[in-house]
C-alpha cells in the first residue's frame, strides 16, 4: 500500500513537471540551435580571457559544450583553467528541473551566478598555476559523441530533440524521485534533516561526488534533493559544480595517453566542489 501510494504521488508530480519540462527543453534546443556555430570560434579566439568566455557561454542551456571544450583542451587549443570554467559554470540538466519546480527566477539567477563567478575565478587562478602544454591529438568528431550518447542533436529537429530529451529526462526523474520518496517515507523526514544539520559538511563532500557522475543523472538527483528540501543550497552548488555532463567521460576518452593529467583535472573539480559549498555552508547563503 505505502508503495502504490508513492507510487501515485510520482507518476501525479510527474504529470505536472512535463509541460514545464518539454517548453523548457524546445527553448533551450532553440537556442543552441542558433548559437552552437560560435561557440568554438569565441573559446579560441579567446587567448588568455578564455576561463572568461568559457564560464560564460558554460552558463548558457545547451548539451554538447562539455564536449566540446573537451576536445579542444585535448587538442591543445584551449588550457587547463578555460577546460575547468566551463565544467564548473555548465548547468547541465540543472534549469528545467528548477523551472518545472517553480522554483522563483531570481533563485535560479543567483545559482547560475554563484557558478559562473566559482568558474571564472578558479579558471583564471589555475591557468595561473598550471601551463598547459600544447599538442597535437587525432580527436573524434563530436556528430561521433553525439552518436554515442544517442542524443543525435544535428540530425533530429528541434521538436525531435525536445521530446526525446523531455522523455529520457521524465525517466530519470521518476526513478529518482521514487527512490527519494521511498527513502523519505522509510528514514522519516526530521530524521534525515536532523542528521544532515548535525553534519554540516557531510553534504558537500558527498554531492561533489555525486556531481562527478559523467551522465545527466548527476545534476538530476542533486537538484531533486535540493528541491524535496534533503539537501541545503550549498550541497546543492557543491554537486552542481562537479556536474559537468558526459565532459569527463570524453576526457578519459580522448586524451587516454595523459591519465594523470585526467586525474589531475578530476581532483580539482572535486576539490573546488568541496570547498566552495564548504564556504557557502560557513557563510550561510541560501
Amino acid at each position: 500500500m505505502i508503495l502504490l501510494d508513492i507510487l501515485n504521488d510520482v507518476v501525479l508530480d510527474i504529470l505536472k513537471l512535463l509541460p514545464f519540462l518539454f517548453l523548457t527543453y524546445l527553448f533551450m534546443e532553440y537556442l543552441e540551435n542558433k548559437t552552437s556555430e560560435t561557440y568554438n570560434t569565441k573559446i579560441q579566439k579567446a587567448g588568455k580571457y578564455g576561463p572568461l568566455i568559457g564560464g560564460v557561454l558554460g552558463i548558457i542551456p545547451q548539451c554538447g559544450f562539455s564536449a566540446s571544450i573537451t576536445n579542444l583542451y585535448a587538442s591543445g587549443i584551449t588550457t587547463i583553467g578555460t577546460l575547468l570554467a566551463v565544467y564548473l559554470s555548465t548547468s547541465d540538466e540543472m534549469i528545467p528541473i528548477l523551472i518545472s519546480n517553480s522554483v522563483p527566477l531570481i533563485q535560479i539567477v543567483k545559482i547560475l551566478l554563484i557558478k559562473l563567478v566559482i568558474g571564472i575565478s578558479f579558471g583564471f587562478l589555475i591557468d595561473f598555476l598550471f601551463k598547459k602544454k600544447l599538442y597535437t591529438k587525432t580527436l573524434e568528431s563530436e556528430d561521433n559523441i553525439c552518436e554515442q550518447e544517442h542524443c543525435n542533436c544535428k540530425k533530429n529537429g528541434i521538436l525531435k530533440a525536445s521530446l526525446i530529451h523531455t522523455l529520457n529526462i521524465t525517466i530519470y526523474i521518476f526513478i529518482f524521485t521514487f527512490i527519494i520518496n521511498l527513502l523519505i517515507t522509510l528514514i522519516g523526514e526530521n530524521t534525515i534533516e536532523n542528521f544532515i544539520q548535525n553534519n554540516l559538511f557531510l553534504g558537500p563532500l558527498v554531492c561533489s561526488l555525486i556531481g562527478l557522475i559523467p551522465n545527466c543523472a548527476a545534476s538530476v538527483i542533486i537538484t531533486n534533493l535540493y528541491t524535496t528540501n534533503i539537501i541545503n543550497f550549498a550541497s546543492l552548488i557543491a554537486g552542481l559544480l562537479t556536474g559537468s555532463g558526459i565532459g569527463l567521460m570524453i576526457l578519459f576518452k580522448i586524451n587516454k595517453k595523459n591519465i594523470k593529467e585526467n586525474i589531475l583535472i578530476t581532483l580539482m573539480l572535486y576539490t573546488i566542489g568541496v570547498f566552495s559549498g564548504c564556504i557557502l555552508q560557513l557563510i550561510g547563503i541560501h
